[in-house]
């Protein structure tokens, strides 16, 4: 029998078991999806969230505990859990030369548009070179890995782990039989259910004018994240977390991909101009805080519109202060122009971009700060980096929600331990976006997903070794 069963394969899971490896158990990881799409979500991340009190090399300044713990607290708007928060915050300052051990690399801070040089640890070559190297550390490791083997149903008895089920299947044009894989202890780190389109409809309803809105979601993250396992513990009276409606969710350009558009899907320009709805109005302030602090409440705040869509106006004046799309916008050389090619109505938008350009009160511009370029005298306001719209050409990006992963979970400790009736699970433990709603409960700051998965893989990782030597974990 093996010790430590891991499900999921992206970068929670991976944490988890090289740490149960290195801990001295065997460990069998099983991955949903085929190879050539392993590593979950993570392999479309890019950076690590990490706390530290003085420079440390790829990382500038200081980044203390408590400046992580109030940017956490401002965009989960105190929805949070301050013991396991702090847990990853403190987690964060100490993980960085262990990936290293594991064949991760990092690159020299980065500067300009990102505002994160400071904040956040970029991997060289991004999420997938990340999971790369933990894949080739686990089987240089002996972590036994296997792929397209989706677990449908677990056997939990008074709390505590006995098996795994995997259906029968077809694999490359070969049929496979249905098994049974028994552990000593077990991982859970297999995502949410973003890609569930049914749970999706389900959480999400249907709105006031009739709309189911989750139809009109695209997904940034892996096709593979169904949510079966998730559903599945909760079914088994597994403790759960967070709302299902709440999620890493951002606006996005509206011709991204349904799945896998990553991060390259991401419209960076929305502080630096206005957003208006299909009818031509604006719904919330653009310049709210640094775009890395607010960039994931736009995908929910676009999903209350009419038909979950938003359009991100600028001008050339902000051309060059952003991370520029993959694809072009909308580009014309009068405001009349651009509204006919976004089909707007005119009239309305035309009407909002003067009474905004109306409102602006002049300041000393600066993107990398909290400047003093603002509105006055409408709603919503435009805190920070506020600045007529009115040199050509000007520029609109469609967005569609772009959804993550989501909150809703099972409810853990310090230890990772999945909880029944509010009691640990001595030999079933969860990381990563299957327990990262016990941290957000809603918003995200970026970066801290990839903190969440990373502190808590490899304390499950570790417990999870320790209870198949009948010790207590830490």
């Amino acid at each position: 029998m093996i010790d430590v069963l891991v499900i999921g394969g992206g970068n929670a899971a991976l944490c988890a078991a090289l740490m149960a490896r290195e801990a001295g158990a065997s460990v069998l990881l099983l991955e949903a999806s085929p190879r050539e799409w392993r590593g979950g979500n993570s392999q479309h991340t890019r950076n690590l969230r990490c706390m530290h009190d003085a420079p440390q090399d790829v990382l500038v300044d200081a980044y203390p505990e408590e400046e992580f713990w109030q940017d956490l607290l401002k965009v989960t708007d105190g929805k949070t859990n301050e013991e396991l928060a702090r847990l990853v915050i403190r987690e964060s300052s100490t993980c960085r030369d262990w990936m290293r051990q594991h064949g991760v690399h990092f690159q020299p801070p980065l500067s300009g548009a990102l505002h994160v040089a400071r904040t956040n640890a970029f991997f060289m070559g991004g999420g997938k070179a990340l999971v790369n190297a933990y894949y080739r550390s686990a089987e240089r490791l002996g972590v036994q890995i296997r792929y397209e083997t989706p677990v449908e149903d677990l056997e939990i008895k008074d709390g505590r782990f006995v098996a795994a089920l995997i259906p029968e299947r077809q694999v490359n044009g070969v049929h496979l039989a249905a098994e049974r894989i028994e552990a000593k202890s077990c991982v859970l780190a297999a995502g949410g259910f973003e890609s569930n389109r049914d749970w999706l409809r389900e959480a999400w309803g249907q709105n006031e004018r009739g709309e189911y809105p989750s139809d009109n979601f695209l997904i940034r993250g892996t096709r593979f994240n169904t949510g079966t396992l998730l559903k599945r513990m909760l079914s088994l009276g597994a403790d759960r977390i967070g709302d299902p409606t709440q999620a890493h969710m951002v606006a996005i350009d509206a011709r991204a991909p349904l799945y896998d558009g990553g991060i390259c899907t991401r419209i960076d320009c929305v502080s630096l101009g206005v957003v208006v709805n299909k009818e031509g109005e604006r719904f919330y302030d653009e310049g709210e805080d640094f775009w890395p602090k607010r960039y994931a409440i736009w995908g929910r705040l676009v999903a209350q519109q009419p038909e979950q869509i938003g359009f991100s106006i600028i001008d050339s004046k902000a051309v060059g202060h952003f991370m520029p799309p993959v694809f072009p916008g909308s580009k014309a050389d009068s405001l009349e122009q651009l509204a006919d090619q976004l089909e707007l109505p005119r009239e309305t938008f035309l009407r909002t971009l003067q009474r905004y350009n109306k409102a602006c009160r002049s300041g000393s511009f600066d993107h990398t700060k909290l400047d003093d370029c603002a509105t006055e005298g409408i709603t919503p306001a435009k805190t920070h980096w506020a600045r007529p719209i009115d040199t050509p050409p000007f520029y609109g990006y469609a967005l569609r929600p772009g959804v993550t992963f989501t909150y809703l979970g099972l409810k853990t400790d310090a230890t990772a331990a999945v909880h029944f009736a509010n009691q640990p699970s001595k030999n079933l433990f969860v990381a990563g976006e299957m327990m990262a709603g016990n941290v957000l409960g809603k918003g995200y700051t970026a970066g801290v997903g990839m903190s969440i998965g990373t502190a808590f893989g490899r304390i499950a990782g570790h417990n999870a070794a320790l209870s198949c030597l009948d010790r207590q974990p830490v």
